[in-house]
């Protein structure tokens, strides 16, 4: 009877024994991933700021940037403008010659219209001269050193009004690609500041997904804090796993959220 009773308080001692090593074990795992968990969540709120810092500095960039775009459009437009009453002007002068001309083929000795003509010729000339701009020119067919160099400046207008395959009586606002050139720079601009605008996003939404991480990460502290006030050993096992299947899923999904642009850890030590 003294046997049995011996036998059974040594397999008891056994049994609290590998008891005691489960329970070192199980302390060992939670103090581990509390310390992982505590730098990693240190680690998602820094990154989640840098993000939300590249937002607001993207934001203001593209604020910035806009703002030059809208005021290189507000320039086109003017430019347009001009060039539009600078065309007008040009066909004016262009009917007066045509009109002059059609005149003197049912009377050719009209000095009148002789005159008229050769007056509309040298203001168009002028005109072309001084307020042409080179794409508006090119589009006209109209070289200004050619009609500079001209001896008789009025005889080198009609001829190109006359002799230039029509492009000088066409007006250029008819051609969708040669007024959208007006607004190339300024839509360039703009669309350069759309890029910004759209990485500004994406950092906001990467900065709202490392905050999430954070959340995540405060749900495994607190299921890792629990374990201590709980005294079942298979309870404070089913806790410590559940928080460890978290904390994965938490790793797993930190890492798939891309880091700010232009990151570089060891930049932050340079200085």
């Amino acid at each position: 009877m003294e046997e049995k009773t011996t036998v059974v308080e040594e397999n008891s001692t056994e049994t609290k024994k590998r008891k005691s090593l489960s329970e070192k074990q199980l302390e060992i795992i939670i103090a581990i991933f509390l310390a992982l968990t505590a730098f990693l969540t240190a680690w998602a709120g820094w990154i989640g700021s840098l993000h939300g810092g590249n937002q607001a500095t993207n934001y203001a960039n593209s604020n910035n940037v806009a703002s030059d775009g809208n005021s290189r459009y507000n320039e086109a437009e003017q430019k347009i403008m001009q060039d539009m009453l600078l065309w007008n002007n040009i066909s004016d002068l262009q009917m007066e010659i045509l009109y002059a001309d059609a005149c003197l083929q049912e009377d050719p000795n009209n000095e009148t219209y002789v005159d008229e003509k050769s007056l509309a010729a040298y203001k168009l000339y002028y005109l072309c001269v001084d307020n042409l701009s080179d794409e508006m020119a090119a589009h006209l067919a109209f070289d200004k050193e050619e009609a500079m160099a001209a001896n008789d400046n009025a005889t080198y207008m009609i001829d190109w009004l006359y002799n230039n395959s029509g492009a000088s009586d066409v007006s250029p606002f008819a051609d969708e690609e040669f007024v959208n050139a007006y607004y190339e720079d300024a839509m360039a601009v703009i669309a350069q500041s759309e890029e910004l605008l759209q990485e500004g996003k994406k950092d906001n939404a990467n900065g709202d997904a490392f905050n999430l991480v954070t959340v995540i990460y405060s749900v495994v502290l607190f299921l890792l804090g629990i374990c201590g006030t709980l005294k079942r050993l298979p309870n404070r096992t089913i806790i410590v796993f559940a928080a460890i299947a978290v904390f994965v899923f938490a790793t797993v999904y930190m890492f798939t959220i891309p880091m700010p642009t232009g990151f570089s850890l060891g930049s932050f030590f340079s200085h």
